[in-house]
């Protein structure tokens, strides 16, 4: 398996160009199994979940063609028949869990293997089951698949959801744009990739109402029709590489961000003694005095502090003035990459969902190992600022959720490099 080297060297200054969202286009991409037209995505971005997507969609029957060098996804579904999403493709990524909902409002049928992804908690699909059985789907699990037929078609209903959990409000927004009347998501997902999907759909003509709030009204239509639409900008690499010029100093300029993003994540780099500023190209990140302030965190749906975010922001904070309280409220499993940042010389305490960070003044480089996409990159803006040389170990979670990482990072000065595996 590859590793990153990482080496501290210096202040950071220049633009990092953000991707488009890959959990955005993650949920975008089934849409097509929606209709007939064709959809291209554009501002797509390039990762590995994007390329198992396009495979899950292909064994559907589905074309997925790639242009512009990763960035047009030509999507169209129009001979698509199968309902078979098989195991040895949706084991590796949670998101094809997302062709659940299309499938059943289009073919009326699916058989979806439970899902795979990071090892960051259960994640249940009980909620995707219970909000499409009261859409008059029946639903079983068999042998690891979940058999869901909708005799007649789906039909609309009111889905309270006892939790705000994104995936189940994507299924459910796609599976009731081709459902017999309204359906009314209560406690709905309010992040930005929500409005994201629900723009695409509304673009392929369907009525949706309320995306962006608690409450979403979808009125169901006989079919859609293509669309071409435009990917939103990723807040999770956003937020990711805002706090790169933190641990370094320096100035960086990520291009095409918007604080409406990441505004819970900003009121957090204030407190912090970190300047956030709007430009016309993106925002400008730099720290205003020689080391952050230490702050509380909480993570909550949006638009609260995103669970994305927090190994980010913990690897961060090892660095702070005095001591901050970390609360993983979305997650379990998820402070997995502590044991990490204390072979750094980070001073963390873990109990249940609570983590206390001691700051330190200096970090040492060490061989670490990635736990989770989101751990990975910690670790790697950890390696910016220690001391010496940081390996990052088992790197393969990063190629699921940042492109070109090393390219960027090395185009604003940090001492970088991939070693392939033996």
């Amino acid at each position: 398996m590859d590793s990153i080297i990482v080496r501290g060297n210096g202040p950071l200054n220049g633009q990092i160009p953000i991707a488009g969202a890959k959990n955005a286009c993650l949920a975008l991409m089934p849409a097509t199994l929606l209709s007939e037209e064709p959809l291209t995505l554009t501002n797509a971005p390039r990762l590995s979940d994007i390329a198992t997507m396009k495979v899950l969609l292909e064994s559907l029957g589905s074309e997925v063609t790639v242009m512009n060098a990763g960035k047009v996804l030509a999507l169209s579904s129009h001979g698509a028949t199968n309902t078979h999403a098989d195991y040895d493709i949706v084991r590796k990524m949670r998101a094809s869990n997302l062709v659940l909902g299309p499938l059943l409002a289009r073919h009326h049928r699916a058989e979806v293997s439970l899902p795979g992804g990071c090892a960051i908690g259960a994640r249940p699909m009980d909620i995707h089951i219970d909000a499409l059985t009261l859409m008059g789907a029946q639903i079983e699990l068999r042998d690891g698949y979940l058999h869901a037929v909708a005799e007649g078609g789906l039909k609309g209903a009111v889905v309270p959801l006892r939790f705000a959990s994104v995936g189940a409000t994507e299924n459910i927004l796609m599976a009731a744009t081709l459902a017999k009347g309204t359906t009314v998501i209560e406690n709905a997902a309010r992040e930005p990739e929500i409005v994201d999907l629900a723009d695409c759909l509304r673009r392929m003509g369907a009525q949706i109402e309320g995306d962006g709030t608690s409450r979403i009204e979808i009125q169901g239509v006989d079919r859609l029709g293509g669309a071409t639409h435009p990917v939103v900008t990723d807040r999770i690499e956003l937020g990711t590489y805002m706090l790169a010029p933190v641990f370094t100093g320096g100035e960086v300029e990520c291009l095409g961000g918007r604080i409406s993003l990441v505004s819970a994540f900003c009121e957090k780099l204030d407190a912090a003694g970190i300047d956030v500023s709007e430009t016309s190209a993106g925002l400008k990140v730099r720290l205003r005095g020689d080391r952050p302030k230490a702050v509380d965190v909480v993570t909550e749906p949006f638009p609260g502090f995103p669970t994305d975010l927090q190994a980010q922001m913990m690897a961060m904070l090892c660095l702070a003035e005095g001591t901050s309280v970390l609360e993983e409220k979305i997650f379990e499993n998820r402070f997995m990459h502590a044991p990490e940042l204390l072979r750094m010389g980070a001073n963390i305490e873990v109990q249940g969902g609570v983590a206390t960070v001691h700051g330190v003044e200096k970090m040492k480089g060490a061989p670490v190992m990635a736990t989770d996409l989101r751990a990975s990159v910690s670790l790697i803006l950890a390696g910016l600022a220690a001391e010496g040389e940081t390996q990052v170990n088992r790197v393969y979670h990063l190629d699921r959720g940042y492109e070109h990482l090393e390219d960027k990072l090395r185009a604003v000065g940090a001492n970088i490099e991939r070693v392939p595996g033996r």
